[in-house]
């Protein structure tokens, strides 16, 4: 699966412009529908019935897309870039992706577990590296690798000023993907944006607030959907998507289209 850093930066020079609405491939005469894989965390994660109203951001992506390309959404609870490479789970991925297809990456909130050896990844040296193992693996399928900035959680100072929580992690990021050409979604700096213009309130609305639980990394449905809609804006706008590929990007979603499933038999 390794082809060398410099291997990786040359292979991905254009590469966004190259499949960037490029027809599906081909399977025995008939088109191949494009598929957006997601590794990622629990932030993006498919929730179910006994986790609801808990609700990843992946699961409203299909909202925004139009129904040639689907959504196959491999983010777990819990992973950060080591612990989904040690599981294998990219390797799952890889076994699916095809020309043409996408690949959005979005780790950060685990790898910061200084705490936790199984997962956590210094931001500079081994997060980075991690990247760059998902970054070759898509490119050596013929897809597109697409990095995602972590989106930010819910944390305001005294004064009501959102707060960034994840440290050195999106910075490293965005050097990764300016060194391997890869196209960014900063989805930590437009969320931490959104968060700001909401207010601590009304922030609790989007978050898995409930009367029970006051979860500040979570979200509610109005949060994931609000988050995919920011993903689905910046890949349109990074030219990783076309126009005619996304839908409702200005229109109200309503929040009873999230559906929990009852288990995983469903899952990646």
């Amino acid at each position: 699966m390794s082809v060398g850093r410099r291997a990786v930066v040359t292979a991905g020079a254009g590469l966004a412009l190259a499949l960037a609405g490029a027809p599906p491939a081909r399977s025995q005469g008939h088109p191949r529908m494009r598929t957006l894989f997601i590794a990622g965390d629990s932030t993006a994660a498919q929730k179910y019935a006994d986790a609801a109203p808990e609700t990843g951001w992946g699961m409203a992506l299909p909202f925004f897309l139009h129904r040639g390309v689907r959504v196959a959404n491999h983010a777990v609870d819990g992973r950060s870039t080591k612990s989904f490479l040690d599981e294998g789970r990219l390797d799952a991925v890889l076994a699916e992706l095809g020309p043409g297809d996408l690949l959005l990456i979005q780790f950060g909130h685990n790898d910061q577990k200084v705490a936790d050896p199984s997962r956590y990844t210094e931001p500079w040296t081994t997060y980075q590296d991690n990247l760059r193992v998902f970054v070759e693996g898509a490119r050596s399928r013929g897809a597109l690798p697409v990095l995602a900035t972590s989106v930010e959680r819910r944390r305001f100072d005294v004064d009501g000023t959102a707060l960034r929580t994840h440290g050195a992690y999106p910075a490293a990021m965005r050097e990764t993907a300016r060194e391997s050409d890869v196209p960014l979604l900063d989805i930590e700096a437009l969320s931490l944006a959104l968060w700001q213009r909401l207010g601590p309130e009304a922030t609790k609305t989007y978050f898995n607030w409930t009367a029970t639980e006051q979860d500040n990394t979570h979200f509610n449905p109005p949060g994931a959907i609000e988050v995919a809609r920011l993903a689905v804006s910046e890949l349109l706008a990074t030219h990783v998507l076309v126009p005619r590929e996304t839908r409702r990007l200005d229109d109200s979603v309503p929040t009873d289209l999230i559906t929990w499933p009852t288990s995983e038999e469903s899952r990646p």
